[in-house]
């Protein structure tokens, strides 16, 4: 059952400025970008973006107490910042937790507390289970675990509940295009022509930017809409949905006794139309020990007030681990 819980601050902190930051090589095409804040002896926590693909921002800072912790933002290969942007070339979940570790290593951290939302989740679960040991705590919010039912959910499901944007999506194509959304996107995403990839990525980037809120965010879709912000996210999020998304159908939930050990918080809104509250349940189903807080008034965006104000209670509550 979902776990009562009081929330003694109710919004993110100031925003803040990094106090370093740099660009790790992780092979010979890929480069990494990363930042610190906070306090430089504080306890370290990292922050995963979700997407994958979506890269990180400043507002990402602000969900921790900068006097307490040393906080590690970071793009995930060919997201954000990280170059080439866009690339999909050896870009899989497994890339991802190794470079997880890269970076801890060249950072000189020993374990750090692991912050992970949407795909952010999927990756926190992957990264901790791989790695236990170097996880002192993990906030997971949106849960995504990955299967097939996930993925078909966002392609097709999502038309019930937001039947406009859907049509919005799927219209992008040719109807003769239609039967098979990912791979049509797919081909487009992966044109070398701009002309080509950016009408499509767009067409992805805002269907989900239109779903990720309870209430309507004109905000939030400029965002998604952002040349940059929607290359990144529509390519490699399609690169991963048609891999399934590197890990086994059931993989994240059944490894969970790897770290029924490790205090973890699920936050999930119940009207998460990107990532559904079922997959939550799932989660929290198979891990009992975890604290599940599941939001009332909130659908899947991590800025949404009661989510944020979740999120916030739980790296405070961090604090005394």
């Amino acid at each position: 059952m979902p776990a009562p819980d009081a929330v003694p601050r109710t919004d993110l902190f100031p925003p803040i400025e990094p106090y370093g930051s740099g660009t790790l090589t992780l092979d010979a095409v890929h480069r990494m970008y990363w930042e610190q804040s906070g306090n430089p002896r504080g306890a370290p926590v990292v922050f995963l973006h979700g997407g994958p693909g979506g890269g990180a921002t400043p507002a990402h800072r602000r969900f921790f107490d900068p006097q307490h912790y040393r906080i590690v933002i970071f793009d995930q290969r060919g997201a954000g910042r990280s170059t080439p942007h866009g690339s999909t070339h050896e870009n899989t979940t497994r890339h991802l937790v190794d470079d997880m570790e890269r970076l801890r290593e060249h950072l000189g951290i020993e374990a750090w507390h692991v912050f992970g939302g949407s795909w952010g989740s999927t990756l926190a679960l992957a990264y901790a289970q791989a790695h236990p040991a170097r996880v002192r705590s993990l906030v997971l919010r949106g849960i995504f675990l990955g299967r097939r039912s996930e993925i078909d959910w966002f392609l097709h499901g999502i038309a019930n509940v937001f039947p406009e944007a859907w049509q919005a999506f799927s219209g992008f194509l040719p109807e003769a295009e239609r039967a098979d959304i990912l791979e049509s996107y797919w081909r487009r995403l992966t044109d070398p022509d701009p002309a080509v990839h950016m009408p499509a990525a767009r067409a992805w980037s805002v269907y989900e930017g239109s779903c990720s809120t309870l209430m309507p965010s004109p905000e939030t879709v400029s965002a998604f809409s952002e040349d940059r912000w929607a290359l990144g996210l529509a390519r490699i999020e399609a690169h991963y949905f048609r891999n399934g998304v590197f890990v086994g159908e059931n993989e994240l939930l059944d490894r969970v006794e790897r770290i029924r050990h490790i205090p973890a918080t699920i936050v999930q809104g119940r009207y998460d139309m990107v990532c559904p509250i079922v997959t939550a349940e799932a989660l929290a189903a198979r891990w009992r020990e975890a604290r599940y807080v599941i939001v009332p008034d909130a659908g899947h965006s991590a800025m949404e007030p009661g989510i944020r104000a979740h999120l916030v209670a739980a790296t405070e509550r961090a604090k005394r681990l």
